[in-house]
C-alpha cells in the first residue's frame, strides 16, 4: 500500500467520527468560517450568513438562546418547550480565528428560527456586524 493511502486510511475514522460528534455551537463556528471567507476583500464589503439552528436533525428543536461574546465564544443554549429549562447547552471559540466580535450578542429565539448574523470587513478584518 502506498504511504499516501495508508495516512489517509488512518486519519479517515477521525474525520468521520469528528463529523458525527459535532454540536450545535461548532457546526455555527464552520458556517461562521465559510461565511468569513465570502467577504470581500475591500473595506465595507458585507456578508449576510443564514445558520439555520438547529441544524442538525433532533438536537435543539425547541427555542434556544445564542450569544456570540466580544471574548470570543459562542455558547448555545437549547430549551424545552416552556422555556424552563436548559436541555443542552454547547460552545466554542473556533470561529475566533476567522472573525472578531467586537460587542456581545445575546438574542432569544423561537424553535428552529434562523440566526442571521452580519459580517462585514473593516481595518482589513472580518468582523461581527450585527446579529439578528
Amino acid at each position: 500500500m502506498k504511504p499516501a493511502l495508508r495516512r489517509l486510511l488512518s486519519v479517515l475514522p477521525v474525520l468521520l467520527l469528528s463529523a458525527c460528534f459535532t454540536d450545535a455551537a461548532t457546526r455555527l463556528a464552520f458556517d461562521i468560517e465559510a461565511a468569513a471567507g465570502r467577504v470581500g476583500r475591500s473595506e465595507g464589503s458585507r456578508y449576510t450568513l443564514v445558520h439555520h439552528t438547529p441544524s442538525k436533525s433532533g438536537e435543539c428543536v425547541g427555542p434556544y438562546k445564542v450569544q456570540l461574546d466580544h471574548v470570543g465564544a459562542i455558547v448555545i443554549w437549547c430549551k424545552d418547550a416552556t422555556l424552563d429549562k436548559t436541555v443542552s447547552s454547547h460552545g466554542t471559540s473556533y470561529h475566533g480565528r476567522f472573525v472578531h466580535t467586537p460587542e456581545t450578542h445575546i438574542l432569544d429565539k423561537s424553535a428552529a428560527e434562523p440566526l442571521v448574523i452580519e459580517l462585514e470587513r473593516r481595518d482589513g478584518r472580518v468582523v461581527i456586524a450585527s446579529v439578528k
